[in-house]
């Protein structure tokens, strides 16, 4: 049976604390406030630097069980190296330790970069890189760099999929091309919805779906209202009901809209089941 997961693009913010965080609340204690509302969250900062295996194992041991993370990739492979001469980072990112996040490992985001255009060999020969289980990903975290070394994480507790989702911000991507690609390889195509700023790509290329919430109306900031909620409300539903599971996030943090929008869609989703 197909299932959704809604929740926000990172959770330590500032401008929350006070606000949906309340008064008085430990920035220790924020993640495990914030899972206790939504079903899942993005985290970002992998998408800065690589994590320590011990920073995976809290953020896994800080949430409630079913609960589930997406994990954003390095900007230093999607937007430094640029997909390019990526075997190794990629292995280092496996390494870090976000398999031991273990059954709340949801799917890596790869986001990339405006400046980047489509070229369909070179991502070809990135994707055909990517671990499809979490067994793959141990063997691919195993040619990890020796700089790694007595940092890495090299286990899994269970076999289970690894996914992957790509998020494009060129608008030479909007192509069947690019679609045929991510199909081939078993990739969602992120559905943004970035106020016009980016493509907004609704396409069907894997057995799940995946949309990032970055402001209808002005990026990053504006909310979504009642008939924006309705409508991503259906979007869900209608994923769901070509059984495949989904993966919503609101990224308009600016100002302090993303949880409490992740959270009214989530109230919908669960009145209409």
């Amino acid at each position: 049976m197909a299932r959704y997961f809604v929740g926000m693009a990172g959770w330590s913010y500032e401008p929350w604390r006070g606000d949906f965080y309340p008064k008085g609340l430990r920035q220790a204690d924020e993640l495990r406030y914030a899972s206790e509302r939504v079903t899942s969250i993005e985290l970002n900062g992998s998408f800065y630097s690589l994590q320590k295996p011990a920073s995976w194992q809290k953020w896994r041991d800080s949430t409630p069980d079913g609960f589930v993370f997406s994990v954003k990739a390095p900007r230093f492979i999607t937007h430094i190296r640029r997909l390019v001469d990526a075997a190794e980072p990629l292995a280092n990112f496996f390494a870090s330790g976000l398999l031991a996040l273990g059954a709340k490992l949801g799917p890596i985001l790869w986001q990339l970069p405006p400046s980047l255009d489509f070229d369909p060999e070179q991502l070809e020969a990135f994707l055909q890189l990517l671990p499809h289980s979490t067994g793959e990903a141990v063997e691919v975290a195993k040619r990890r760099s020796e700089r790694m070394t007595g940092k890495e994480y090299l286990e899994t507790d269970a076999e289970r999929p690894v996914r992957h989702a790509v998020e494009v911000r060129n608008a030479s991507f909007d192509t069947p091309e690019f679609a045929a690609l991510l199909q081939k390889h078993g990739v969602a195509t992120v559905l943004g919805d970035s106020a016009g700023r980016w493509p907004k790509l609704d396409w069907v290329t894997a057995d799940f779906a995946y949309a990032r919430l970055h402001g209808d109306k002005e990026l990053y900031t504006s909310g979504y209202d009642a008939d924006g909620i309705e409508h991503w409300q259906e979007w869900t539903l209608d994923q769901l009901d070509h059984d495949r599971d989904v993966y919503v996030y609101f990224d308009n943090d600016q100002k302090v809209r993303s949880p409490y929008d992740a959270m009214a869609l989530l109230a919908k989703l669960r009145a209409s089941a």
